[in-house]
């Protein structure tokens, strides 16, 4: 018996010091190779297995790496994972920047050639009468062209001022026989909204071009906030429990002689969905910001369509001016009853030939001879083909990790031969879920979960202030901006008159056929009534966001 034990133990001595030998005598070629292929030297690279006690992410056991290679994978591994959620993103990325720019130039190109188009017409139609009072129609797109790049324009009380000023030249055109004073000038205009000198048009423009002009800025910021936060959120900042356990999963391999082993799937999801659990926390507020931008889109393509709103800008201007016109008797005779009787002018001035110039009629554009955009297309086509692709955006930083984990580059298709932190073999743990409170329980990934990532939640406020924004923009509303009166009553600021002026006028401007060409195909925006005004406390809530959300787009706009 004695000898059976002492043959057994000497056996077993024997087969352990051969496995001993075995196992450091394997050869670390292919790690090697792999290595170099990195680009890394072979200076540090063992040619056969060493004792792995210097390891401090990979395992300790017998192994091809030495401290310095580890460090060096440490950081390729680093380098890598950025790289991908780069990759990963930059189709994301891509459309905002591509789209900002396109929905960019399509606008001003479109207020660009309004504004020509009006110039040309006019000067055709009414020579040096207009080109003596072009100012007024400069100034006009100016200040829409100043309130569509970011200025801080109330487009309701800057169309309301074109009109006054417009009312102004054309009262002292038509009654050049007469001489007014500033303040007279300043009594006529105080009366705009109850005369109505030029019929309907004033009240149905301003509701067309604010809400078209509020819907346009509104989307495009929205198109340069969602750059933004994709630009930055897809840089991702690494802590050192993600480091590791990314070194651990596409380099550990190395060190144990298999360079060529690929992480399982499910591995995979549970190092990425670590290492971006912040990242997937923002993906709620991002679904809720693209379902605003998708909402202000077709606003876009219907009512707040400013293609529509823009090209027959200069025939409805023309309209106002021709009911002003045939008007003007009537018109005349209510200022003079309101504001006194002017001073005859000298003996030189007339209105001849005054009237026969505001009788001309407009020859609208052919379509041959229509200006085109430098966006080369339609609103209409640009609005569909960017709805397809904030459609396909939704979910994106939640989805992140399955994109990754599914790149035949970076996991086996095998899940019995894949790499499962420890060896060759099938990953057993549960895929944990999204998000950073998820990540208590990942095997793979330490994760402070009381400690958000302070740049993330920024980037999470700035699209929920850019979605209360959208919001708004689809009532037509700009926060910045909301005019509390009855638009449909026709009433803008109040006459301004003070106790003892002459304001209530019987007169009301006759509604006249169409006196100058209409060039709108249909498309012209037809506003909605609008709705209730909001409360105080909405609008005060309403307020401190736009405030905050002023702050971000100043420094981003343009």
């Amino acid at each position: 018996m004695f000898r059976v034990q002492v043959v057994f133990c000497t056996l077993s001595v024997l087969l352990s010091f051969s496995f001993g030998g075995d196992v450091k005598s394997r050869s670390c070629n292919d790690v090697r190779q792999a290595y170099t292929a990195k680009g890394f030297s072979l200076t540090s690279v063992p040619h056969q297995e060493i004792s792995g006690e210097h390891l401090r992410v990979c395992s300790q056991g017998y192994t091809c790496c030495t401290s310095e290679m580890e460090d060096k994978l440490s950081q390729q591994s680093k380098l890598e994972f950025e790289n991908l959620v780069e990759e990963t993103s930059q189709n994301l990325r891509t459309t905002f920047v591509s789209r900002h720019k396109k929905f960019d130039e399509f606008f001003l190109e479109l207020l660009d050639n309004s504004q020509r188009s009006l110039n040309d017409m006019f000067v055709r139609t009414y020579g040096k009468l207009y080109t003596q009072n072009s100012e007024v129609f400069q100034d006009l797109f100016t200040e829409l062209k100043r309130y569509y790049t970011g200025g801080n324009v109330n487009l309701q009380e800057m169309l309301n001022d074109f009109w006054s000023r417009l009312l102004e030249r054309m009262f002292q055109l038509l009654n050049s026989q007469y001489t007014f004073t500033d303040d007279y000038l300043e009594c006529i205009s105080k009366y705009t909204d109850q005369l109505k000198p030029f019929g309907d048009v004033p009240r149905k423009l301003k509701a067309q071009v604010t809400r078209a002009f509020i819907a346009a800025r509104t989307f495009v910021q929205g198109l340069m906030v969602g750059r933004e936060v994709a630009n930055r959120v897809a840089k991702v900042n690494l802590l050192p429990g993600c480091s590791k356990a990314l070194t651990r999963m596409l380099y550990c391999p190395y060190c144990g002689g298999m360079p060529d082993l690929k992480p399982c799937a499910n591995y995979c999801q549970n190092v990425i969905k670590g290492c971006l659990a912040n990242q997937a926390d923002l993906d709620p507020e991002w679904n809720l910001f693209i379902d605003a931008m998708l909402l202000v889109a077709e606003r876009l393509e219907g009512p707040f369509n400013i293609e529509a709103v823009m090209e027959p800008i200069d025939v409805k201007i023309s309209e106002a001016i021709m009911t002003m016109q045939d008007n003007t008797m009537q018109v005349s005779a209510k200022v003079f009853q309101g504001c006194g009787h002017p001073k005859p002018a000298g003996m030189g001035r007339s209105a001849r030939g005054i009237t026969d110039t505001f009788n001309a009629r407009f020859r609208p554009y052919s379509p041959e001879e229509r200006p085109t955009t430098a966006a080369g297309t339609s609103l209409d086509r640009l609005v569909v083909d960017i709805k397809e692709r904030l459609k396909e955006s939704k979910k994106f930083w939640s989805s992140l990790p399955d994109s990754i984990c599914t790149d035949e580059r970076v996991v086996s298709t095998d899940s019995e031969q894949c790499w499962n932190s420890h060896t060759k073999g099938r990953y057993f743990p549960e895929v944990v879920k999204d998000g950073l409170t998820n990540q208590l329980h990942n095997p793979e990934v330490e994760v402070d979960i009381t400690r958000p990532d302070t740049f993330i939640r920024q980037q999470i406020m700035t699209l929920r202030m850019m979605t209360t924004k959208l919001r708004n923009a689809y009532n037509g509303n700009d926060i910045y901006f909301q005019d509390s009166s009855d638009e449909g009553s026709g009433s803008g600021s109040g006459s301004g008159c003070t106790e003892g002026c002459t304001t209530e006028f019987d007169f009301v401007g006759t509604e006249t056929p169409v006196v100058a060409a209409d060039r709108s195909d249909g498309r012209a925006a037809t506003a909605p009534a609008s709705g209730a005004s909001a409360s105080w406390l909405a609008a005060s809530s309403t307020l401190l966001t736009s405030l905050a959300l002023q702050l971000v787009l100043h420094w981003q706009w343009r």
